[in-house]
């Protein structure tokens, strides 16, 4: 079966899941494989849950399935589901794409886009979860109906010729890379390769003779984004859009506009100035992208703030690498009150893992945070021993076992900061404090 075949099926069908459990009659199952799974094994159940179609690449599966009549074999399902995806773009090739990468800050840049645009495009498509890899993408392209207005696509990437390759299915028209910082050094194996990896998304526009935004502060945009279509906004030099940024305050001034959201850190500053000069770019009106950035909700334990006890909680565990942990803290310091941060370890840091981690405790030894509890076996294996103002824990066990001893309800307690990586998970510790 050739591949207008099975994408003929795909428009007929309720949609493509990777997950046997999720399949529902009409729906297309490709079985995926990775180290510690085999989605070729669920072919009988993606079936009797009413699969249109089951794409697998395993001979022996498909040989003993086949007389289901409802079974392809295919050289890599990985490759056919990204293969699926492109095919599909090129079908809606008429509707734009906005593609979205960098270090740190892309989820929230993505959806603050998001929610700008919708104050114009009453059908806007964009990547939800974390469907931003490999998989992810392919998957949110397949998402993608034919009456979209606009979409607005994240990419991630841990090494070098990932985002190519997503380029490739994606086919943006428009881009943008929030920032340059140490994320996933152990795959880009150095702050070089993160910044080649993350322009090669200026490659694939220029290439094509597509549009980037650019903030016209960061010198590395500005410079590599020469000779590009681009739409620059910029507080330090005459620009498409000028911004006025008031960091202390934690808002920007857009044409006289005091413009604010809920989300917290001066470091936000940049992906709502993003998100401003996009809609702008899409000529949505100021008020509505005023009204669009300060109706926004961070979700999914990103720069979240709960009040409990009198106490405000600020949630940012959904990932951290040097970078954005540097920055939260910077922020976290300069908040007057008694404050405990509650830090997990930064991971996917190769060589420089043990270095940045001690980096991290310099800057708290200095601050002027209380007290400081870090987690997991990286920052428990640095030099540093435990003091009154640091304690360190190997797992997360011992630190919920050391919480339900001593607990942090103190009356003296303003600020709670949590971070750490996404594998850490210490969004399950919130309601121990």
């Amino acid at each position: 079966m050739d591949i207008q075949k099975i994408y003929q099926l795909y428009i007929d069908s309720s949609g493509v899941e990777i997950n046997s459990k999720n399949v529902k009659k009409g729906s297309i199952f490709i079985a995926l494989k990775g180290k510690n799974f085999n989605g070729n094994q669920f072919t009988e159940e993606a079936i009797s849950n009413g699969a249109l179609l089951v794409i697998v690449d395993d001979k022996k599966i498909f040989s003993y399935n086949k007389k289901y009549k409802k079974i392809v074999q295919v050289d890599n399902t990985l490759f056919f589901l990204q293969k699926l995806a492109l095919f599909h773009r090129h079908k809606l090739r008429h509707i734009p794409i906005i593609a979205i990468t960098g270090s740190n800050g892309k989820t929230t840049t993505k959806e603050l886009t998001k929610s700008v645009l919708s104050k114009k495009y009453k059908k806007i498509h964009f990547t939800k979860n974390n469907f931003n890899n490999h998989i992810g993408i392919p998957l949110t392209i397949l998402s993608m109906s034919a009456d979209t207005k606009i979409s607005v696509i994240e990419i991630g990437a841990n090494h070098e010729k990932e985002i190519e390759k997503m380029c490739s299915i994606i086919n943006p028209d428009y881009g943008y890379i929030t920032n340059f910082g140490k994320a996933h050094l152990e795959g880009f194996k150095s702050i070089e390769g993160i910044i080649r990896g993350k322009l090669e998304l200026y490659d694939f526009l220029k290439k094509e003779k597509k549009i980037v935004f650019v903030n016209g502060d960061d010198p590395i945009q500005l410079s590599k984004s020469i000779g590009m279509k681009r739409y620059i906004f910029s507080e330090k030099m005459e620009s498409d859009l000028n911004v006025k940024y008031l960091w202390k305050e934690n808002y920007l001034y857009i044409e006289n506009m005091k413009i604010s959201s809920s989300l917290i850190g001066s470091y936000n500053l940049y992906n709502m100035a993003s998100a401003i000069s996009i809609g702008k770019y899409f000529e949505v009106p100021l008020e509505e992208i005023r009204d669009a950035i300060r109706e926004y909700i961070p979700i999914n334990h990103r720069s979240q703030v709960l009040n409990k006890q009198k106490r405000k909680i600020i949630i940012d565990c959904y990932n951290a690498n040097p970078t954005s942990m540097i920055k939260t803290l910077t922020f976290f310091d300069s908040i007057k009150g008694n404050k405990i941060a509650i830090l997990g370890d930064m991971l996917e840091l190769g060589l420089y893992s043990n270095r940045e981690h001690e980096n991290i405790i310099f800057f708290i030894e200095k601050s002027s945070i209380n007290k400081t509890f870090l987690i997991g076996e990286i920052f428990s294996n640095t030099h540093f021993k435990t003091s009154k103002k640091i304690k360190k824990f190997v797992n997360k066990n011992g630190f919920i076992k050391w919480i339900k001893k001593n607990s942090l309800n103190y009356k003296e307690i303003d600020y709670v900061l949590i971070k750490g990586s996404r594998k850490i998970a210490l969004e399950t510790i919130i309601d121990l404090i």
